[in-house]
């Protein structure tokens, strides 16, 4: 009888999502921001279904998955630009020179996911560091490095977009994925990271292409075939 009622009242109380997603003005911009933790969130990434083709869209994604997010720049056959691991597997290298486009405007940074810990590295820290990432991704450029604003960031700028990074705690617990409801700067989204949520390391995703799934608030949104996938699994 006493599971009987225990039960009863899970159901009653609504899923447990585990991840917890809000819709927020920060600079006169509308975000959804997703926070989860890394002790007790199954954080990893996708990127290639068993069937042998990307995973390309969240409804390819297993049913265990509470939450997901493009993660990560790619090339047309949506292989990731930079540093890929997944289960311990290394499927892309680590990449240090600059080069054209948002991911060679250097610094970029590398999303590692360890045991009870998720970190953005700056990525010449994140060679000298070598952690042992169970899961990997790497894009570009760093919103904020050690507490600071990418330096090629404009206050005001009007180079907006839809965009999207992640950002940790020093202490590696705190995980905030962040998208833009409208287009936003860099300078934005990057204080919003540091200003709002109090963290010192975060990273851009994308930008146009960037893309939620959250049914806590009633995202799974569409658009163009994606490459690194970001996920938190039930």
């Amino acid at each position: 009888m006493i599971w009987r009622v225990s039960a009863l009242l899970a159901v009653l109380a609504g899923p447990a999502w585990g991840v917890d997603c809000q819709n927020e003005v920060f600079g006169q911009k509308s975000f959804t921001i997703c926070e989860a933790d890394a002790r007790s969130d199954k954080i990893r990434t996708f990127l290639t279904h068993p069937d042998g083709a990307p995973y390309g869209h969240f409804g390819r994604l297993p049913d265990t998955v509470i939450f997901a997010m493009n993660g990560g720049m790619y090339h047309d056959d949506r292989a990731p630009v930079g540093h890929y691991v997944e289960d311990g597997t290394q499927y892309m290298r680590v990449i240090t020179s600059a080069g054209p486009g948002n991911f060679g405007m250097l610094p970029n940074g590398v999303f590692c996911v360890r045991d009870q810990r998720a970190d953005v590295f700056e990525t010449l820290d994140f060679k000298a560091k070598a952690p042992q990432c169970t899961f990997a991704t790497q894009s570009g450029p760093m919103l904020v490095i050690n507490g600071q604003l990418h330096p090629r960031f404009i206050d005001g700028s009007s180079f907006v977009n839809i965009r999207n990074g992640v950002g940790t705690s020093d202490d590696g617990t705190r995980v905030a994925f962040v998208i833009s409801n409208e287009p936003v700067n860099f300078h934005t989204l990057a204080r919003l990271f540091r200003d709002r949520l109090g963290m010192n390391q975060a990273l851009y995703f994308d930008g146009r292409v960037s893309r939620l799934f959250s049914p806590q608030v009633n995202r799974r949104d569409f658009g163009a075939r994606m490459g690194p996938i970001v996920a938190i699994t039930d």
